[in-house]
């Protein structure tokens, strides 16, 4: 606080406002998490302005609850320049005045049947099948998503269900996915179907009568940038910045080690082992893989880190450049830098995700003559059929195998 206010009155008065036990931990907050001083500033001077609003009114601050705070963010709609972060502030005091014990928390709201049972499904999915979190959330929402359609009135009766419920669902959400998303999306019930059967929610056994989503395996081909194009990308980085450090190690790790944009997320601090030149990549149901750290991405990372990373409580190596200084909040960040960069390198491929440099990796590794095994230990596959969607991506050794057409004709 005294970096902030140079002024000892100023800093007496605001002690002793209505919420000044809420100043130094305001400030300890904000500094830990980067804010820069005006931002923190602003965010005491709002608390201020609340002391005085509550004052006037003559609320107590162990008096405060969430319907006051919003009438305060209401009157400073009208008569002060509200801003769009002023709700998360006076949030945010509010946790600090309930975890002091100034204010007593806010009691549980009821939750539904089908909140509960959600939340047991949530349990399941996480402690006894061990899924990995983003599938977990997946689950979830399909699993939202069927109970509201089956139970719009709010009683949840599993026990009525019947096979016409659950094709009728699926015909539904199935029109307005893309055919992986259908899959998915019928894995996902019949994971709670399951569950569903384990619980003894329900007599039958459901799981059957989910509809098959056609979705044929290797009908596909895998869609990847040239070794030229992967160059031109990392070529128009800008290094200059922290965020185009950051930038650049995320690419990198993409475009030499193939990770998908969750691992790039998740990768913390204690994941990389610089003396043996290895990071971990750490997968569902408490597996791991150890992969080799190139020259150029330990170069890259160490850059970052050393002068680019923001000093921050975070144990995520990649964390926002503005505050709240904390690791991204899902792979869609991710997906971003990789499409921002094919823009600033001129680069338009119909699919810009993070896994477009996950396939050009393995293209590149099997045009260069890797076998498919040694492709699919890199990227880790559990299964060799996932990597076999790669052998027909070389068209010059697929070439001799075709037929020759009917009559001599080009």
């Amino acid at each position: 606080m005294e970096q902030l206010y140079k002024n000892p009155r100023t800093l007496l008065r605001m002690r002793e406002g209505p919420l000044g036990a809420c100043v130094d931990d305001l400030g300890r907050q904000l500094g830990e998490e980067g804010y820069v001083r005006t931002s923190a500033c602003y965010a005491l001077q709002l608390m201020a302005d609340l002391g005085r609003w509550i004052a006037r009114r003559k609320v107590m601050a162990g008096q405060l609850t969430p319907e006051h705070l919003k009438r305060y963010l209401e009157y400073r709609s009208r008569h002060r320049h509200r801003r769009s972060g002023d709700g998360a502030i006076v949030r945010r005091l509010l946790k600090i005045l309930q975890e002091k014990g100034i204010v007593a928390a806010a009691a549980p709201t009821e939750r539904s049947a089908a909140q509960r049972l959600e939340e047991e499904f949530q349990l399941y999915l996480q402690q006894e099948r061990r899924l990995a979190s983003a599938t977990v959330v997946d689950y979830l929402a399909f699993a939202k998503r069927f109970l509201a359609h089956c139970f719009a009135d709010g009683e949840v009766r599993l026990d009525c269900l019947r096979a016409v419920d659950v094709v009728g669902f699926v015909q539904r959400e199935a029109a307005r996915y893309h055919p992986k998303r259908s899959k998915l999306m019928t894995t996902a019930l019949r994971s709670f179907l399951q569950y569903a059967r384990y619980r003894d929610l329900i007599s039958l056994d459901l799981r059957s009568s989910v509809p098959t989503v056609a979705s044929w395996s290797m009908a596909s081909l895998p869609r990847a940038l040239s070794s030229d194009e992967v160059q031109r990308l990392l070529a128009h980085c800008d290094r200059h910045t922290a965020v185009g450090r950051r930038n650049w190690a995320i690419l990198l790790l993409l475009a030499r080690l193939g990770l998908r944009g969750g691992e790039v997320v998740g990768l913390a601090l204690d994941d990389l082992n610089w003396d043996a030149g290895e990071l971990c990549i750490r997968a569902s149901g408490g597996n791991s893989d150890r992969l080799p750290i190139p020259d150029d991405v330990g170069a890259a990372l160490a850059d970052y880190l050393r002068h680019s990373r923001p000093v921050c409580s975070s144990r995520r190596v990649f964390v926002r450049t503005r505050a709240p200084h904390r690791g991204f909040a899902s792979s869609v960040a991710i997906c971003s830098i990789v499409r921002r960069a094919l823009e600033r390198a001129g680069l338009n491929p119909a699919h810009k995700g993070a896994h477009l440099l996950r396939h050009s990796v393995a293209t590149q590794m099997l045009r260069k003559g890797a076998s498919l095994a040694e492709i699919g230990e890199l990227l880790r596959h559990r299964s060799q059929q996932t990597t076999m969607i790669y052998a027909k991506v070389d068209l010059d050794l697929l070439r001799p195998l075709a037929l020759p057409w009917p009559g001599g004709a080009q």
